[in-house]
């Protein structure tokens, strides 16, 4: 009878611990974008859930329509610290508007991975880590080719994306460092911007019709930028007319760079930096040692190297 008893305990332990086991939450991962329409924040999105499928966890994607909507932002990352999430991932809109709500989830025992564009304070110590592009290497890789299209010499426009965007504004610092590196160009707009979309970045765009007339080279920080001032150019019949580096790779620039309407494009790895956000998460979360800045690359893609398979792996093209 006794070892009846025995075994009889010892398999309700058992029951207990596989019930256990089941019991467990699954780890949700809230990640919040700077927007949620243009093409890079899609692929980044890609990215995210890949490793959330990967990892075993729960993705809940969520940020701002627009660019420059820093008070919903706010709100979103104020919303998952009430729900308790595990973990954040967050590309702050404002490099120093979200420090507060970031400090409050890490107060909540909520651990934040910055990513895509930096934030006030310290990895490792207010934050988890930074996960993203070298932003001002960036912008001086656009500028550098620029100079070297122009020979050095010439007049260059730079339409600025947004105040307070921290990844953009590196881009630009770093795109005015080669520019004064060429003693042979000025740069005769460096104080315009071009808002949250590509139609608000066309309208700034056409309201520079007189300097554009008279550049001889462009630089654009970001996709909306970018798109914004190519339709400009279209509409103005000058695209293909002049020296034009811009940044990311949505389809429609790629495309634009082919048919010579845009001479380089900068590229970061947005498929890479969503995964690779999810994934310094889930390693904190777990206790795992994590490093405090992941660099996810940059480069420059031009016509003559669109075939590069290293190229063609980064534009998801056969």
């Amino acid at each position: 009878m006794r070892h009846l008893l025995v075994r009889g305990f010892a398999i309700l332990a058992l029951v207990h611990a596989s019930v256990g086991l089941q019991a467990q939450p699954k780890l949700r991962i809230a990640v919040i974008p700077m927007g949620t329409t243009h093409v890079y924040w899609k692929s980044v999105e890609a990215g995210a859930k890949s490793a959330g499928k990967e990892f075993g966890v729960e993705i809940i994607w969520k940020g701002p329509i627009k660019e420059n909507d820093r008070a919903q932002q706010i709100s979103i990352v104020e919303q998952f610290i009430n729900e308790g999430v595990s973990g954040i991932a967050l590309a702050p809109l404002d490099h120093a508007a979200l420090a507060r709500p970031v400090s409050s989830a890490r107060q909540k025992q909520i651990p934040v991975v910055i990513f895509d564009s930096p934030l006030d304070g310290e990895a490792g110590k207010d934050f988890v880590s930074f996960v993203g592009t070298n932003n001002k290497q960036g912008g001086t890789v656009g500028g550098m080719h620029l100079s070297k299209l122009l020979e050095g010499k010439g007049k260059v426009v730079l339409l600025r994306n947004a105040v307070g965007a921290a990844s953009s504004m590196a881009r630009e610092d770093g795109f005015l460092e080669a520019m004064a590196r060429a003693s042979g160009i000025v740069v005769t707009v460096n104080n315009r911007y071009a808002g949250a979309t590509a139609g608000e970045a066309k309208t700034a765009s056409m309201n520079l019709l007189d300097k554009l007339k008279q550049a001889d080279g462009i630089f654009c920080p970001n996709e909306s930028t970018t798109f914004g001032m190519l339709l400009a150019l279209r509409q103005s019949n000058l695209a293909g007319k002049k020296r034009f580096v811009g940044f990311d790779t949505s389809p429609p620039l790629v495309e634009a760079l082919k048919n010579g309407e845009i001479d380089a494009l900068v590229a970061q790895d947005p498929t890479r930096i969503g995964f690779e956000a999810v994934k310094t998460l889930v390693g904190s979360i777990k206790a795992e040692k994590v490093s405090k800045r992941i660099d996810t690359g940059v480069e420059l893609i031009t016509r003559e190297n669109l075939n590069d398979p290293k190229i063609k792996a980064l534009l998801g093209t056969p």
